[in-house]
């Protein structure tokens, strides 16, 4: 699910890890840089993803991350799984038991 969330922001746009610890807290996710970065380096590794350099005019370069040909793929299949798993899960609790 943590995949399936941080994918979701890249995927939106080209995203510096701050900005998606931030829309993660927006929407009542915590995630910790020490959490994040390990996940964004093993999605980089699987080539998931990409990034690029951008100098930046208060301090080091920053790490920007976008999604690769390979991650677009692997986000419908996490988008599908998701959505089969949402809709089983509102099934089960939207109909009253049969006898």
């Amino acid at each position: 699910m943590l995949e399936f969330c941080i994918l979701s922001i890249i995927k939106q746009g080209e995203a510096y890890p701050s900005d998606i610890i931030e829309k993660m807290k927006e929407a009542k996710l915590d995630i910790l840089e020490g959490t994040l970065y390990p996940l964004l380096t093993r999605l980089k590794n699987a080539e998931f993803l990409t990034y690029r350099w951008v100098e930046s005019s208060s301090g080091p370069p920053r790490k920007y991350f976008s999604m690769t040909d390979k991650g677009e793929a692997f986000y419908k299949d996490l988008e599908n799984t998701w959505n089969e798993l949402a809709n089983a899960v509102h099934q089960l609790t939207q109909n009253p038991p049969s006898e």
